[in-house]
């Protein structure tokens, strides 16, 4: 493997990784009955963080548990335990891997039929074309309702420093609560949160200025960020390079490029103008864009599954790769590529023609290899994932009541 895959990387604060290779964030699913990590998380990173990657990024932990990407979602806010986050981290940190959190508030896409609150910038609804009506209508949001969520990212990052993790990564990507007020398409107020992209900014440039002042310098403090949305009007490449200006006044050390929503995935290859086509490396282009004014590193995460690409996407100038859906097809990837440089899962296409739906087949397909890995099966490439899509679906009905009774039993102990 070359050696500057393998070489260290010190950001300005003096944090350090071991190497430029990270498993980039893919939702678990795995949350314990209280939704918190137990065995199935524990086992889970320790094979990843003996696969040799340096850095491991968890998928979504909940800030709000009140508003959920999904009904088995990990939730982190002051009513939960700390031991089973402490005992995550010290899982990677065992097998040689630095680990970051990554937290996450779902905004106006949550599902039909979950338990909890749909809030957003506006009232519009997550339009999918023909699987529109699977998504819940959203409310707008009250000032006092933004202002409780930019405490309830900075408590989750503070718990978050308290159970041992090295750094946090703030999701404002992919269509969620924060890239939501991003989003001109999305955001339609009228007031301090909308209309220019300063007032857009301001939740996100809130929150990491605030968990920037209540953690240690050493601790990683990064953003995910869409270099695009994909969509006509939507988040551009300009208004990333502004917003990469904000986050490094406000503190931020690292910015993860990726792009879509669910109204455009392109974060699984499948946006709305194809520009995701490339197999791998979708957002390379944009990151190139981006490097020649970003006063911070940037990490490129997208379709990288062998390593002629994850060179090319370091010779670009990016500091780090991340890996996704070939981690979890392959979680020895990084230590296999030491004696064999042309190794690469082999990841089946989906082909369904609603790119909504393709997508959410692509990420079931992947939660169930990441569930095979849990119980310390091996991955099952072939498996198609319209199967582990409707396999997905088949439990969500459980999943809703048994999250809905807990939510229930935690506001009833306010």
């Amino acid at each position: 493997m070359s050696s500057k895959l393998l070489s260290p990387y010190v950001f300005a604060s003096g944090a350090r990784v071991p190497n430029r290779l990270v498993k980039a964030a893919m939702e678990e699913s795995l949350g314990a009955g209280a939704h918190v990590p137990g065995d199935a998380v524990f086992t889970l990173y320790r094979t990843w963080a003996r696969g040799g990657t340096g850095t491991l990024i968890t998928g979504n932990v909940m800030v709000h548990d009140a508003a959920l990407t999904g009904p088995q979602a990990i939730v982190l806010d002051e009513r939960q335990p700390l031991a089973p986050f402490k005992r995550w981290a010290q899982v990677a940190h065992e097998g040689g891997a630095k680990i970051w959190m990554q937290i996450n508030h779902p905004g106006r896409q949550v599902l039909s039929g979950q338990p909890g609150v749909v809030w957003s910038p506006s009232t519009s609804q997550v339009d999918v074309g023909s699987a529109r009506a699977k998504f819940a209508p959203a409310a707008k949001m009250t000032g006092e309702q933004i202002e409780q969520v930019i405490d309830m990212f900075i408590t989750t990052a503070t718990l978050a420093f308290q159970a041992g993790f090295d750094g946090v990564e703030v999701h404002a990507a992919h269509g969620y609560l924060l890239s939501q007020f991003l989003s001109p398409l999305v955001n339609e107020r009228d007031d301090e949160w909308g209309g220019t992209l300063e007032n857009r900014a301001r939740m996100l440039d809130r929150i990491v200025t605030g968990i920037r002042r209540r953690v240690p310098k050493d601790f990683v403090v990064a953003v995910k960020l869409n270099s695009s949305d994909f969509q006509r009007g939507g988040f551009s490449v300009d208004d990333a390079r502004q917003v990469i200006d904000i986050l490094a006044q406000a503190g931020a050390d690292l910015v993860e490029l990726s792009g879509g929503s669910y109204e455009s995935p392109a974060m699984t290859g499948n946006s709305a103008d194809e520009r995701t086509q490339a197999r791998e490396a979708y957002f390379l282009d944009m990151a190139q864009q981006l490097l020649e004014t970003s006063p911070l590193p940037l990490m490129v995460t997208g379709g990288v599954v062998r390593q002629s690409v994850a060179n090319q996407v370091l010779e670009s100038g990016v500091t780090l790769v991340g890996m996704g859906t070939a981690l979890a097809a392959d979680p020895n990837l990084v230590n296999t590529w030491n004696t064999d440089p042309q190794a690469s899962p082999a990841i089946p296409r989906t082909r369904i023609a609603n790119k909504a739906i393709a997508s959410a087949a692509s990420m079931a397909w992947v939660r169930w290899q990441m569930k095979r890995l849990s119980k310390n099966k091996q991955p099952i490439l072939w498996m198609d994932p319209r199967i582990t899509l409707a396999l997905s679906q088949l439990g969500t009905k459980k999943a809703n009541r048994n999250y809905g009774t807990w939510l229930q039993r935690r506001n009833a102990g306010r």
